[in-house]
């Protein structure tokens, strides 16, 4: 992924007795020119920091007095994002005889002194906490670390923690290195913190930093981490173990037969990575991902409404923690063609400038990836793409072999095994009679293929995890769309012979006009497998079902009125059709 911020530390990461290394104001200045922003996050006290390093116009932005105090040298604005220190706490320092130093928002002193202050804390029953650095310890507000500081200062230059590289050396680092996508700790730094690292620089001083800064300025990118703090939890393997895959910036592959659950194995992994604050584009063919709105930072645009122009598209994500739903269920096939053609190049440019969206999915992608074009659409160099498909084979040659992630739900076509196969040639798994059984796989299971590292070189096994939103159709996918003759629900009507019904809205208006007896389709389970067989939505034939079972154990209610309601609950029949229907249906005849 993209870098845009670079967060250092001060004394003793790019200084040595106070004093700014040389080389690392060079590196600095050559990151600044290539247009990654530079903060310095301290606990020195802005006044401090001023008089050790004189102008600070050297980086971008300051984040001081331990995340307490923003300041921008360019446009000298200052800003204190954390409670002031309790009055009387100084005072009453002062008449212990304890040395200090005070702030704003904190106050400064020997750690040999932290017992002495601890109880000075208790006694006043102040809000405060100490937090160690080295030889020193502060006295500040509870719950502000550099951390907070660094994350308000990104919000204002609108950047986001998941393209930031922290740098620290101490005991107050570790909140910073967590935040940013890449934390590193200096080797000569504290134990502790080169532990917790993901990274850590070599070198016996700032020279050895200053190597790194130059060379995270002129990549532009993110660097390359042995291990990944953050992890999507995608279910269980067969033995109950936890499956997750480390966020990477890896592409990822979902493929398998239609109605296998793709959809919601892609919607459980854009689900975590919102939640792990990546900004996700979705582009969303038919409706299937508008639940996710549900969650913080998600807007559903298109669908109803016509589809943003790329112009607007890039203007929406202007945010780091924001994400879109691209619903383009009501747009014919072809301008869902010609539309996604247009916008796949604007993201690529986008996220070149700007590291935004972090990660692009694309849904039905063999009808918009199967020709000789389709590999100029995608930016590879960049990844980050999630693409769904039932037809793995169509897609681009260079997207399968950059999909370093490959999971495949219920996959029953040889053609396409075979051609996942290939894809997986140099892993030790390669028994035909092991991939044949991708067909086998029910609804809710799914198989990381061999390229996929935490699959461990097999065909990795795993029930997929809950999600936190639900899986929901969109409400004119099928709703007003009819199926074939041969797939219709029939309804046995006494005189005029039996009744097809092709539409879900149909089905629906023939049960609110039954009064007839349907305890036959009930006992079978009809309703609910119509459901499932033709349609997919298991989430609704699980529903259905148990109203069936409810009425097989002999319970009385209006059985047809809630397999009504349960259909609503999932798709909108307040159109025409359903609210407006004049003409009553028949009642059938006793199945």
């Amino acid at each position: 992924m993209r870098l845009s911020a670079l967060a250092l530390d001060y004394d003793g990461t790019i200084t040595q007795r106070d004093v700014l290394d040389p080389s690392v104001r060079d590196a600095i200045a050559a990151a600044r020119r290539n247009g990654v922003i530079v903060l310095l996050v301290t606990g020195r006290i802005l006044s401090e920091l001023r008089r050790v390093a004189g102008d600070l116009h050297f980086v971008d932005g300051v984040v001081a007095e331990n995340g307490a105090v923003l300041h921008f040298p360019a446009s000298d604005y200052t800003t204190v994002v954390a409670p002031p220190v309790p009055d009387g706490f100084h005072a009453e320092l002062t008449r212990r005889g304890i040395p200090s130093s005070a702030g704003q928002c904190l106050v400064d002193l020997n750690a040999d002194d932290a017992p002495r202050v601890l109880e000075v804390i208790r006694s006043l029953e102040m809000p405060l906490v100490l937090l160690f650095n080295r030889g020193r310890v502060v006295a500040m507000p509870q719950g502000v670390s550099k951390a907070t500081g660094l994350r308000a200062a990104l919000n204002i230059l609108r950047l986001s923690p998941r393209n930031t590289v922290a740098v620290g050396d101490a005991e107050n680092d570790h909140e910073l290195l967590r935040l940013a996508e890449v934390g590193c700790a200096v080797a000569w730094g504290s134990a502790s913190l080169r532990a917790a690292a993901d990274l850590v620089v070599d070198g016996g001083g700032p020279p050895g930093l200053a190597s790194l800064v130059r060379a995270l300025g002129e990549a532009r990118s993110l660097p390359a981490v042995p291990r990944a703090r953050r992890r999507l939890h995608v279910g269980h393997t067969q033995d109950g173990r936890e499956f997750s895959l480390a966020v990477r910036g890896r592409n990822i592959l979902v493929a398998g037969d239609a109605k296998s659950g793709k959809s919601w194995a892609a919607g459980l992994l854009c689900e975590q990575l919102i939640l792990h604050g990546y900004s996700v584009c979705i582009i969303d063919p038919e409706g299937d991902y508008r639940s996710l709105e549900a969650l913080p930072g998600v807007t559903a645009i298109g669908g109803e409404d016509p589809a943003p122009t790329p112009r607007q598209l890039l203007r929406a994500l202007r945010y780091p923690d924001r994400s879109l739903v691209i619903d383009l269920s009501h747009m014919p096939q072809t301008e869902k063609i010609d539309y996604i053609r247009s916008v796949l190049p604007a993201l690529n440019v986008m996220r070149r400038r700007t590291g935004l969206p972090h990660r692009i999915l694309l849904d039905e992608a063999h009808y918009f990836l199967h020709d000789e074009d389709a590999r100029d659409l995608l930016d590879l160099d960049l990844n980050g793409y999630l693409v769904v498909t039932y037809c793995a084979s169509r897609l681009p040659r260079q997207l399968l072999d950059a999909s370093e992630v490959i999971i495949v739900t219920c996959e029953s076509n040889p053609q396409e095994i075979e051609a996942l196969r290939t894809r997986c040639a140099l892993c030790p798994t390669s028994d035909p009679v092991a991939w044949s059984r991708l067909s086998e796989l029910g609804y809710g299971q799914a198989v990381a293929l061999p390229v996929t590292e935490e699959a461990g070189g097999q065909l990795r096994w795993f029930t997929l995890g809950r999600r936190l939103t639900p899986h929901v159709r969109h409400r004119q996918k099928y709703v007003d769309v009819p199926v074939s003759d041969s797939r219709a629900f029939v309804f046995a009507i006494d005189g005029d012979g039996p009744r097809r019904v092709r539409t879900l809205r149909q089905f629906a208006e023939a049960l609110s006009g039954i009064d007839g007896d349907i305890a036959g389709y009930l006992q079978r389970n009809d309703f609910s497998r119509w459901i499932s067989d033709v349609f997919g939505d298991y989430a609704l034939a699980d529903d259905l079902r148990r109203i069936e079972d409810r009425h097989r154990s002999g319970w009385t209610f209006d059985v047809a009125g809630e397999l009504v309601n349960a259909i609503r609950s999932r798709y909108d029949l307040t159109a025409d059709g359903f609210a407006a229907a004049a003409t009553p249906v028949p009642a059938p005849a006793a199945a």
